[in-house]
This record gives structure tokens, C-alpha cells and sequence, in this order.
């Protein structure tokens, strides 16, 4: 069980981001989660959206760059410790956890977090054996 995160490759310039989200607008795609990365040449806009396949076909025949990858979403305690917990338990079962960004939930006391990790069904299973719930889409309420 994990998300699918859709990796967008831009260019690094103005509006290449902005070009990137109107597509996004005109074709009524919703983003549940978005991180932005950069280098001196290039940007890794990561997004989590609510139709994967309508939006790989959308970013395809407009020219963008992309690739599919899965990653682990799960809701954590927001308190001091929270995100620790979760990593100790990756940690614990040899996971290795290569980036991680947050996104918006609207339950009172959880944060909400994405892991890409070496191995995303053992860190499911991993998160299941420490009883933390791994979320299998991104419609948190």
C-alpha cells in the first residue's frame, strides 16, 4: 500500500512553475501535497494528486517531464516527538528514508507527512508492526 507522487522536472526559470500549476488549474487537477526542490539548472516539482492517471496524461501531452513514484503517507501525532516516533520505527527495521515533506490535514492533533524510502512495502509493513496506519490515498478530512 502506498501514494503515488508524480515528479514534475522543470526548468529553472520564471513561470516554469507557474506554467506547470495553470496546466494543473485548466485540467481541474487537485494537488494534495506538493514539495519543490531545485539545482542550479533544474527543479523536482513533487506533487500528490487526486487522478494520477489523468494528470501523467495531462503533464505527457503538454511536454512535461515526469515520472511516478511511490511513497509512504501516513498521519502522525502532531506533538514534540511525533515525527521521531515514525522515524524510529523506519529506523528500527533498516528503512531508509531518501527525502520527506508535509502536507495539510484537518484533523485536530495529526500532522501528515510523505517519506520516500529504499523499500515502500517494507516500510509499510513496518509502519503497520508499530501500529502507525501508512494512508493509501491523500483525502484527509
Amino acid at each position: 500500500m502506498s501514494v503515488k507522487q508524480i515528479s514534475v522536472f522543470l526548468e529553472n526559470r520564471p513561470g516554469a512553475l507557474c506554467e506547470l500549476t495553470g496546466v494543473l488549474a485548466e485540467n481541474a487537477i487537485d494537488m494534495r501535497a506538493f514539495s519543490l526542490a531545485e539545482a542550479s539548472d533544474f527543479g523536482i516539482a513533487r506533487i500528490i494528486v487526486d487522478d494520477v492517471y489523468k494528470t501523467t496524461t495531462v503533464l505527457r501531452d503538454k511536454g512535461f517531464v515526469h515520472s511516478v513514484t511511490p511513497v509512504l503517507a501516513a498521519a502522525l501525532s502532531d506533538t514534540p516527538g511525533g515525527l521521531n516516533e515514525i522515524l524510529q520505527c523506519l529506523s528500527a527495521e533498516g528503512i531508509n528514508v531518501e527525502y520527506m515533506y508535509a502536507f495539510l490535514g484537518n484533523t485536530p492533533g495529526k500532522a501528515y507527512m510523505v517519506f520516500r524510502v529504499n523499500d515502500p512495502a517494507a516500510g509499510t509493513a513496518a509502519l503497520c508492526r508499530h501500529g502507525i496506519e501508512p494512508l493509501e490515498e491523500l483525502n484527509v478530512e
